[in-house]
């Protein structure tokens, strides 16, 4: 019986991967913004394919000078070439969302698993812990641990970010594996004698990951756009940084007179966020059963 009952789950588990697979190959909204984050990404990991300008090679003579032959963004205030450095920007803004949601996943999963798969005492100790992390507003939160940090990396402005972003992440893991500990495969899986590490490998967390996954593409954009702000208020990356956030806290000053030392950081970082939020909602909707069609 209970050989039968893990065999159909298998099967159960590669249909229900295939209707993901069928439900978003087919919708543009999720081709379109995929090729977006992919040609961003790129940018990050190999900005030489997309420009030879050295983003800190300034001409403070040409400060603030409009699009120009050479200079398609034109020059910020330093005289720095503004395509350059939004070329060069992708790598730290990407690096700090996705580093970020990758650390609070880490931990998400490990206390939202806990607490979800042991319950009892686990259950309320984790639970109390994650409410005192929630007690914090997020930026406000990040904003008091920055401001007592000297020097501020992508890793550290990343740590910071995550140490507010997990808990909501643990509570969304607790709660779709206790949705999946009591279902059959899994009790199958006990009476058995499987190890809970296989368990919780193999049974489990496969089957519980899934909406997760989809919610923490979304985080990765909330994230962006944190740094970018936290930047802009001069409490994340500093100069000799180049980000998005750090060419918008530069611009603000002169906006009305070089506008476009602005918007053209400005729309990329709205092109990135807007990409991995409608991501997300394809993702989220193909996961859950209710939103296929």
């Amino acid at each position: 019986m209970t050989d039968a009952v893990l065999l159909q789950t298998v099967d159960e588990d590669v249909i229900a991967r295939r209707g993901v697979w069928a439900t978003v190959r087919r919708r543009v909204l999720f081709w379109l913004p995929l090729a977006v984050l992919a040609v961003l990404l790129l940018m990050a990991l190999v900005p030489q394919l997309f420009t030879s300008a050295d983003p800190r090679a300034c001409d403070i003579s040409a400060s603030a000078r409009p699009s120009s032959p050479g200079h398609p963004f034109g020059q910020d205030l330093q005289g720095c070439d503004v395509y350059a450095n939004v070329v060069h920007g992708a790598r730290a803004s990407l690096s700090v969302g996705l580093v970020c949601t990758l650390i609070a996943l880490v931990i998400a999963v490990g206390v939202g698993t806990v607490a979800g798969y042991v319950g009892g005492w686990a259950d309320s100790i984790l639970a109390r812990l994650t409410d005192v992390f929630l007690g914090f507003p997020f930026l406000l939160g990040a904003i008091v641990v920055l401001n007592s940090l000297g020097k501020r990396s992508v890793l550290s402005v990343s740590l910071v970010l995550a140490v507010f972003s997990w808990p909501t992440l643990a509570r969304m893991v607790r709660t779709t594996v206790r949705a999946t500990r009591d279902a059959e495969y899994v009790q199958a899986a006990k009476a058995m004698g499987f190890p809970t590490t296989r368990i919780l490998s193999h049974y489990v967390l496969p089957n519980a990951i899934g909406p997760v996954l989809a919610v923490a593409t979304l985080t990765v954009g909330g994230v962006i756009v944190a740094e970018s702000t936290l930047t802009f208020l001069g409490l994340g990356l500093r100069a000799p940084s180049i980000s998005w956030g750090l060419q918008l806290a530069t611009a603000q000053s002169r906006f009305q007179q070089a506008p476009h030392t602005l918007i053209y950081p400005a729309i990329f970082l709205a092109a990135t966020v807007l990409s991995l939020i409608t991501l997300g909602d394809v993702l989220r909707d193909a996961v859950n059963p209710k939103g296929r069609s």
